[in-house]
This record gives structure tokens, C-alpha cells and sequence, in this order.
């Protein structure tokens, strides 16, 4: 299924090394640029493509290549990510891609991702191209989907980590914007970034996992699905019920935790703000460091800097601003963080994700203090704290993970008076709330539990009827 590669080099790869790379599939076939010159294609003689290749991203971040690929025998020489896709329609132009990659990596000093692949075994020789001809396919156009009906875009991938790339994005961006859902295929060894296992709603958008038992079924929520119509769907029994695949259930318990802070926050549109503060205030508490890097995509590939964050946002507005932030190695912690401009102000709406081993202990009592600390100098509005057993790694695998449970909930002075001062301060909990801020003006955080026990569910439930004024 795969069939993508990816060259990781030392230096950056110019025209003249792109050129070279391309003639890997030698002179018969064509080359056309794509997305504003940000994709480069080599095509057949009828002008299809059989490899996309994307423009090549430098790496500021450290440890990107080995949290997206695990690719071993990469070090802080080899900063720059070249991709290059090849077309599934096309029996052949893997090896396209796979030479290009390599005669890549060979000029400007490298290592090819995956290392087994077709083409790349030896640089020097031209792939034979004879018969090498596309599939006339509607997905065409877009080199990032491999089948498209109607109803849905369906990309096929194999990776060990399906990553929020640039192009997996887009390709999210257009299916939405032709008002299909996105089906992500992929065999069963593959886990999802925490980015894109967000970006995956429910039904129709489905993460489809190829199983040799049951045949597919959905990769969060474990439905056998069926090919129906132009989509994959659920499938039903005889009794119309929708089976369970096995694989999803068979889910061993590892001791690991994630530590999940969702929170929002508005600021006035004035001349000096810089955002990002409330993220790194919250990296700090729960990670205890900063974020190494930030970008627009995976890979995050840009030093993080809370002003270029800022930059990018106001040359976007008003249109929505959409970044994903990562740390180090030793303390994994990842978040995404959406920037728009609304009535009110400048909202950051923000989920930060930060994993523990077996035996460590996340910070839940740090919570209520970081509470306090985003509602006196970041104007918060809303917090939601979580905790899950799930991996330190922070990626998304195909089989059960128990959901998150609610541990703590925070609401800024502006959210409590919109409640009622009176309603928000006196909860029918069982632990009294704490104080944010001055008295004239406060907020609340309100512990629900110690994060382990469903109760903190029914706790949350009693919190949110009691804060609407639903009996």
C-alpha cells in the first residue's frame, strides 16, 4: 500500500539536485509543478502524474523525523524533509519515487525513508519507465487522494505514524470544501498523530484499518465496516446490529497516561499582544518546559517563537489561524492551537496533550494553579482537564483506549458572570470550588475528582446542568 518516500539530507536540495533526482525516471517522462509551485509532478506523456513531490521542509526541531517515521540513523545533520508521493493507480512509480529519493539523499548526504524502498536500492541506475503509463482516475488532480467518489475521498496509507502533513491536510481542506468526508485506509500496525486523530469527527470521515479477519473497521470507535455505495460504512448482522472486530477489543492495559487540558481564551485586538503566552504557561506547569517547535503542519519544523506564532495570525485574519506545537523526547507533550478573530476579541482555543510512563505520576494538582495563572494574565474563559489511560507516546492506535475522565473544570470571570456569581460560586459538589482572581471580579475552578474514577463524569455532568439551569 505504501507509497510514499521520503528523503531526510544533511543540505538543502536545489534545483539542480531536485533535477537530477527527477531524471531518475529518464527522459520520456514530463515534469509540471502543481499548488502554486509548491508540488512538483513527473507526469507520462498524457500529462498524469505518477509522482508528486513536495517542496523540501527544513527541520529546526529535533526528533520530528524519529516521532513520525522511527527512523533510525537520523541525527542533527539531516535537517531537511523531502516527500515524495507516488500515484496507487500506477504499478511502477514507486520505484519512481524511491530513486528520486535516493539520488537525493546520495548528492546531498542523507538517509532514505523507508529504507526497503523500491528504487532506492541503487541510485545510479534509470528505472525502467517502459509501460509505465497512469490510471485515467477523477483523483487526478489531486495527488493526495487515491480514490474519489461522490461522496467521500479515501487516501491509502501505510506509515507508522499518519501525521497531519501539509498535504493530508489540504486534501482534508478540499474533501470539506466539495462537501465529502475523508476515509483514511491503512493496515493495522499504523496509530495516528494526536492531529489527525482530532481532525477525524465520526462517520463519514473514518479512519478505515485494514484486518485480515473481519476484512476493515474503524479505527476509533472498532465498527466492521463494509465498501457500500461509494463509502465505507458500517456493517449490520442479521439482527441489524453492527459487529465489534476483535483486533479493536484485544487491547492489553500498560500503565500509561495522558494528561489532557483543553482551554479558551480571548484577548483584545490591540497593537502589542503576542500570543502563546497561555500554551507556554500551561507547557510549563504539566510538561515543566517550554515547546521546542511549532509549524503549520506535521512536521513541525520551526523553532517555537511565540512572536512569528503572532505574525503568521495577524497576516491570516480574519481567516482562522490552525498551528500544532511539539516538545522534547523526554517529556512528550504536543498540543494544537487554532487562532480566530471574533466579536468578542482574539480567541486562542487550545489542546495540549502531555504523556506520562508507567510509574510517573501526572501533575493533576497543578491544575488549579495553573487555572489561576491563565485566568490573571491570559484572560481565560473556559478549562477543561482530563485524564486518560493511553500511550506516553501520544499517538493513536486502532484498538480500545478507555475515554478520558474529566478531573477539573475552570471558567474566567466573564463566563461566571455570564452564569450568575451566585450559581457559580455555590455547585452541588461534593469539593468546594476555588476562587480565580480578584473577589469583585472572580472565576472558579472546580475540582471533580482525582481523574481515575468515572465518577468525575457524573460530577461534570451535575457541574454543567447546575452552571445552565437545567433541572
Amino acid at each position: 500500500m505504501t507509497k510514499d518516500v521520503i528523503a531526510l539530507t544533511e543540505r538543502m536540495p536545489d534545483a539542480w539536485s531536485v533535477l537530477a533526482g527527477l531524471l531518475a525516471g529518464g527522459p520520456d517522462l514530463h515534469v509540471r509543478s502543481a499548488a502554486e509551485g509548491a508540488v512538483v509532478q513527473l507526469c507520462d506523456a498524457e500529462g498524469r502524474p505518477l509522482v508528486s513531490i513536495e517542496a523540501p521542509l527544513q527541520l529546526h526541531v529535533p526528533g520530528e523525523a524519529q516521532r513520525l517515521l522511527g527512523a533510525t540513523g537520523v541525527d542533527g545533520r539531516q535537517q531537511w524533509w523531502t516527500e515524495a508521493r507516488a500515484s496507487t493507480a500506477v504499478p511502477g512509480a514507486e520505484r519512481l519515487a524511491g530513486a528520486f529519493a535516493a539520488r537525493l539523499a546520495t548528492l546531498l548526504g542523507g538517509t532514505v525513508w523507508p529504507p526497503d524502498a523500491p528504487g532506492a536500492d541503487d541510485p545510479s541506475r534509470p528505472v525502467d519507465t517502459s509501460g509505465i503509463t497512469a490510471v485515467p482516475t477523477p483523483a487526478a488532480a489531486q495527488p493526495a487522494v487515491d480514490v474519489l467518489t461522490d461522496k467521500v475521498a479515501v487516501v491509502l496509507q501505510d506509515r507508522p505514524v499518519i501525521a497531519m502533513t501539509s498535504w493530508l491536510s489540504e486534501a482534508l481542506r478540499a474533501t470539506l470544501q466539495s462537501e465529502r468526508a475523508l476515509q483514511i485506509v491503512t493496515p493495522r500496525h499504523c496509530r495516528l498523530s494526536l492531529p489527525t486523530g482530532t481532525a477525524l469527527t465520526g462517520p463519514p470521515t473514518r479512519w478505515v484499518v485494514q484486518d485480515p479477519d473481519c476484512g476493515y473497521y474503524d479505527g476509533l470507535t472498532g465498527a466492521v465496516l463494509r465498501w457500500r455505495d461509494g463509502a465505507f460504512r458500517t456493517a449490520e448482522d442479521s439482527d441489524g446490529h453492527t459487529p465489534l472486530a476483535s483486533a479493536f477489543a484485544d487491547a492489553a492495559r500498560t500503565g500509561e497516561r495522558q494528561l489532557l487540558l483543553r482551554f479558551r481564551t480571548v484577548h483584545q485586538p490591540e497593537a502589542h499582544l503576542v500570543l502563546g503566552g497561555a500554551l507556554e504557561a500551561a507547557w510549563q506547569a504539566l510538561a515543566g518546559e517550554l515547546p521546542t517547535g511549532w509549524g503549520t503542519a506535521e512536521p513541525a519544523n520551526l523553532p517555537w517563537s511565540r512572536r512569528h506564532l503572532t505574525d503568521l495570525a495577524y497576516e491570516r485574519a480574519p481567516r482562522p489561524t490552525w498551528t500544532v506545537a511539539v516538545g522534547s523526547a523526554d517529556r512528550p507533550a504536543l498540543a494544537t492551537l487554532r487562532v480566530l478573530r471574533t466579536p468578542e476579541g482574539v480567541e486562542e482555543d487550545i489542546t495540549l496533550a502531555v504523556g506520562f510512563r508507567d510509574g510517573e505520576k501526572p501533575p493533576v494538582s497543578a491544575v488549579a494553579d495553573l487555572a489561576a495563572e491563565l485566568t490573571a494574565r491570559h484572560n481565560l474563559r473556559t478549562l477543561l482537564a482530563q485524564l486518560r489511560e493511553a500511550r506516553a507516546d501520544l499517538t493513536v492506535p486502532p484498538h480500545f483506549e478507555r475515554p478520558p475522565v474529566p478531573f477539573g473544570y475552570a471558567l474566567g470571570p466573564i463566563e461566571v458572570a455570564e452564569a450568575g456569581p451566585a450559581i457559580a460560586a455555590r455547585p452541588p459538589l461534593a469539593t468546594t470550588p476555588v476562587r480565580l482572581g480578584a473577589a469583585t471580579r472572580p472565576g472558579y475552578y472546580y475540582p471533580l475528582g482525582d481523574g481515575e474514577s468515572v465518577e468525575g463524569w457524573s460530577a461534570f455532568e451535575t457541574l454543567l446542568r447546575h452552571l445552565r439551569g437545567t433541572p
